[in-house]
C-alpha cells in the first residue's frame, strides 16, 4: 500500500492521508461491486488493503446509495476533483496490473457498470 501511496502523492499531488482514504473507498467499492475473484486476489496482493477498506466501510454509501455515482461523491467529500478522481483510478488500475496481472484487472474494469471510463 505504501508503494502505491507514495505513487499517487507524487504522480496525483495529493496528501497521503487522502489518497489513502481514496484507495481504500475504491478498493471497498471493488469489493461490493466487481467480480469477486480478480478483486479478491487484487485485495490479496496490496499489503495493507484490507486494513484500508476497513477504515473506510460504510462510509456514506448506504446514506447516498450505491455504484459508481456514490463513490464519485464519497470521493469528492474528500476534496478530490473529478481529474483527480480519474487520476487516482488509474494508477490504481496500473499499479493493480502490475500485482495481478492484466487480465484480472480487465476483469474488474469490464466487470463493473461505468468503471471502463476510468481506466
Amino acid at each position: 500500500m505504501d508503494e502505491l501511496i507514495k505513487a499517487l502523492t507524487a504522480k496525483v499531488g495529493i496528501d497521503e492521508a487522502v489518497a489513502e482514504k481514496a484507495v481504500g473507498s475504491i478498493l471497498e467499492f471493488l469489493k461490493r461491486e466487481a467480480p469477486p475473484e480478480p478483486v479478491n486476489a487484487l485485495i490479496a496482493n496490496i499489503p495493507g488493503a484490507e486494513a484500508a477498506i476497513a477504515a473506510n466501510e460504510g462510509g456514506g454509501f448506504s446514506l447516498m446509495g450505491g455504484g459508481l455515482m456514490a463513490l464519485g461523491s464519497k470521493l469528492m467529500g474528500m476534496g478530490l476533483g473529478m481529474g483527480e478522481i480519474q487520476s487516482v483510478a488509474r494508477e490504481l488500475f496500473k499499479f493493480g496490473r502490475d500485482k495481478v496481472g492484466a487480465d484480472a484487472m480487465d476483469q474488474i474494469i469490464a466487470g463493473t457498470p461505468g468503471l471502463s471510463q476510468f481506466a
